[in-house]
């Protein structure tokens, strides 16, 4: 029965894949859903995680595993069909690299076995559009110094995300030489309020950028960045051009990600006088259990009562809407101190592109 359990967990992250663009995923998952119930290497990666709840991703920690093997140069016949290390996809055979995939399953179990251990690390660099639209609708006023934190940062790339550029129609904002470009950013008209806190800010003052992951990545590393590169769908450059990028804003501009909870770290955070603190978080909510959700959102209230006209704060989320993550729409809100909580915007789980709540899906 945890047989079959699992491999339906594969079957419905497949389903999932394949509807946020990953045809290649989509198809390889089916293709390790029926090894793993016939018994195959995929079986054997499996073991010992059978009882693990969809939140571990278990299937994306077994396809993460053989891409960082192709990304290292050890599966060349994978990395052959991986748009991502140069091999070429045909849409046509979605499922043409499943043999050298299940060969690399087979043939490296240790490496297989240490990746299984590791929790997903996408920090995907889209949503810094949620993110970096929230920031320019709460900070109040150009030249204001304003303090990062981030709850789930993994390796802190969107801690940087007042570095990079976005467009969309009618719509500029960010350093013009970024290597980052979040372009088509928005479907049909960009927001009034957006547009307002763009002209409002030419660029914004980042004095403090911190986070907090309970298994924090070190972006500049060569393990670290080859973690976030093994979590990226081969098949989706966009994605993978955008990460490439963040990664050279990391080697210049400094973050530091604790390696902490969410609530502790809050903990230790107070507003100064004279700046605009937010704290932000982006499609991490579902991974911490309900009881120290409580104390998370308890701290947040404590900074938000300590707000005042010298010491700002906010808080942007963009987070799923619904029981279900995988299926339930997206959604980015920001609160600034003790005001209601306004929604901004709906988006794709990655954050490209994004439109405003009432737009028709």
């Amino acid at each position: 029965m945890p047989t079959e359990q699992v491999a339906r967990v594969f079957s419905q992250q497949a389903g999932a894949c394949t509807r946020l663009g990953s045809p290649l995923y989509g198809a390889l998952l089916e293709r390790a859903a029926q090894d793993v119930r016939e018994g195959g290497p995929c079986a054997a990666a499996v073991a010992g995680h059978e009882e693990a709840d969809v939140s571990a991703a278990v299937p994306l920690r077994l396809l993460g595993a053989v891409h960082a093997l192709a990304l290292a140069g050890r599966a060349p016949d994978v990395a052959a069909h991986y748009p991502s290390t140069g091999g070429v996809f045909d849409p046509g055979r979605p499922d043409a690299a499943w043999p050298a995939v299940r060969e690399a399953v087979a043939g490296e179990p240790d490496w297989i076995g240490e990746w299984m251990t590791r929790p997903p690390q996408t920090n995907e660099v889209g949503r810094a559009n949620l993110l970096l639209a929230g920031l320019l609708y709460a900070v109040p006023a150009p030249q204001t110094p304003v303090r990062l934190f981030e709850l789930g940062a993994s390796a802190g790339l969107n801690l940087r995300a007042d570095q990079f550029r976005c467009t969309a129609d009618g719509f500029a904002w960010g350093p013009q030489d970024s290597p980052v470009l979040l372009e088509s950013a928005w479907r049909g008209p960009v927001p009034s309020w957006l547009s307002e806190g763009g002209r409002r800010h030419e660029h914004l003052r980042v004095v403090e950028r911190r986070g907090c992951d309970t298994d924090p990545v070190d972006p500049v590393s060569a393990e670290g960045s080859l973690a976030l590169r093994a979590y990226v769908w081969p098949d989706q450059t966009d994605r993978m051009a955008r990460l490439e990028g963040a990664l050279k804003v990391a080697a210049k501009v400094p973050a530091t990600v604790e390696a902490a909870g969410a609530e502790e770290f809050l903990a230790g955070i107070r507003l100064e006088p004279g700046t605009f603190t937010v704290v932000w978080h982006s499609v991490m909510r579902q991974y911490v259990p309900g009881e120290r959700w409580e104390q998370v959102e308890r701290q947040l209230e404590r900074l938000a009562a300590a707000a005042g006209p010298d010491a700002g704060f906010a808080v942007v989320r963009f987070e799923p809407q619904g029981v279900a993550p995988a299926a339930g729409r997206f959604r980015a809100t920001v609160r600034v101190a003790g005001e209601p909580e306004r929604e901004l915007a709906d988006a794709q789980p990655h954050g490209l592109p994004a439109w405003s709540p009432d737009t028709p899906s």
